[in-house]
């Protein structure tokens, strides 16, 4: 498995990563059209927003095949604004599902915005699966979820420097969900 940066050329393959992943709903569990697959539009979106980051835009490939993608962009904390990362959507083929290709672009994806000076990451998702990566809930770290009632499903992670307490705020193409 490789795990390198998404190239323009990419881009029609992670889309269909993400339409396979989310056809079923992951709350609900309902099928759902191609075209009801937000977290495949939202990835087109965040590419074209002032906060997409291409280098926490990653892919796995596995066999020259993309089986995976992850994204992270610039959120920020509300009152002071202070930059941080949402990430999300997380993408990973069926067929490829528990074989750790997620796994290792979370640990990717981690690496690079540390290495970058990044100090804080956010998301929506399930606790035992994000908790292997050291995130807990957002309210923990003092950090509020843009909607209160996502509770423990709101995490985040701190890695370095100053830890400001706020709202937090996804990228533009989030609000639009």
């Amino acid at each position: 498995m490789i795990i390198r940066r998404e190239r323009p050329r990419d881009h029609d393959a992670v889309r269909a990563v993400h339409l396979a992943a989310f056809t079923r709903d992951p709350v609900s569990g309902t099928v759902r059209a191609p075209e009801d697959v937000v977290e495949a539009r939202l990835v087109d979106e965040l590419r074209e927003d002032a906060g997409f980051l291409p280098h926490l835009s990653l892919v796995a490939v596995v066999d020259d095949v993309v089986t995976g993608h992850v994204l992270a962009t610039r959120g920020w904390l509300e009152p002071a604004g202070a930059p941080v990362l949402g990430l999300g959507p997380l993408g990973v083929l069926p067929g490829a599902q528990g074989r750790g290709v997620g796994t290792v672009l979370v640990h990717a994806l981690l690496a690079v915005a540390e290495a970058a000076g990044e100090t804080l990451v956010a998301l929506l998702g399930r606790p035992t699966y994000y908790a292997r990566f050291g995130f807990r809930a957002a309210r923990d770290l003092g950090v509020a979820a843009p909607e209160p009632l996502w509770g423990g499903h709101f995490q985040a992670r701190w890695l370095a420097g100053p830890r400001p307490g706020g709202t937090f705020r996804y990228a533009e193409p989030f609000q639009r969900l």
